[in-house]
């Protein structure tokens, strides 16, 4: 067999897989929204079944990822499977006890995306909720200091002065909405959860807990 002859079958052999490939995900109901994650941001949500790897600013490389701005996912991204997976690892992350967190912010587990997964003691049951592209709209002037603790800074604590109330701004992805419907969603939220998503949105902006010391 001539290597052109080859090149050509190899090609056809590619193209019905893929077809056959789509069509399996159609009759699944599975169909892969492309997504504009980066080869290395996917590849670090796929890293593991199970478990995201934490970083620590005892690690040089990690710290450069933590003190880095994070950017916002795009429509594309969060409608993607890959984004479904990123959600379900940090909330399985996070609340692991070998974790044992309330809260986890994108560049703890290597993306620097404005997003994070924040238990909300506010709510019934005390669910882990992941809110992507979210920011600090508004904080109140009432203060209180209180002690805080990040899974990114191992076997130390401090007191920090937080907002008591603030109003979140984040992109709602509520699974099952339907084509079109990904809308920009404002919250007030109070106490100590409050002081939860002060924490983690500081992670988005390279803010360390004990910067604020």
């Amino acid at each position: 067999m001539s290597r052109k002859t080859a090149i050509l079958l190899s090609a056809a052999c590619l193209a019905v897989m893929s077809i056959i490939f789509v069509m399996n995900m159609k009759e699944s109901g599975q169909t892969q929204v492309p997504s504009d994650l980066t080869a290395e941001e996917i590849r670090i949500i796929h890293s593991s079944d199970s478990l995201l790897r934490v970083l620590t600013i005892d690690d040089s490389l990690d710290l450069k990822v933590l003190r880095a701005q994070s950017t916002d996912l795009s429509e594309a991204a969060l409608r993607s499977e890959d984004y479904a997976r990123l959600a379900k690892l940090m909330i399985a992350t996070v609340s692991h006890p070998s974790q044992d967190g309330v809260g986890i912010a994108g560049p703890q587990v290597g993306l620097n995306r404005r997003v994070v997964a924040v238990q909300r003691f506010d709510r019934p049951g005390e669910p882990f909720e992941v809110y992507p592209n979210i920011r600090i709209v508004h904080a109140s002037d009432s203060l209180a200091l209180g002690p805080e603790g990040c899974l990114s800074v191992p076997d130390r604590r401090g007191d920090v002065l937080r907002s008591q109330e603030i109003v979140i701004e984040y992109t709602s992805t509520a699974r099952g909405s339907e084509e079109g419907s990904l809308q920009t969603v404002r919250d007030t939220v109070r106490g100590f959860t409050a002081v939860i998503f002060q924490h983690e949105i500081d992670h988005l902006d390279g803010i360390l807990y004990i910067d604020r010391l």
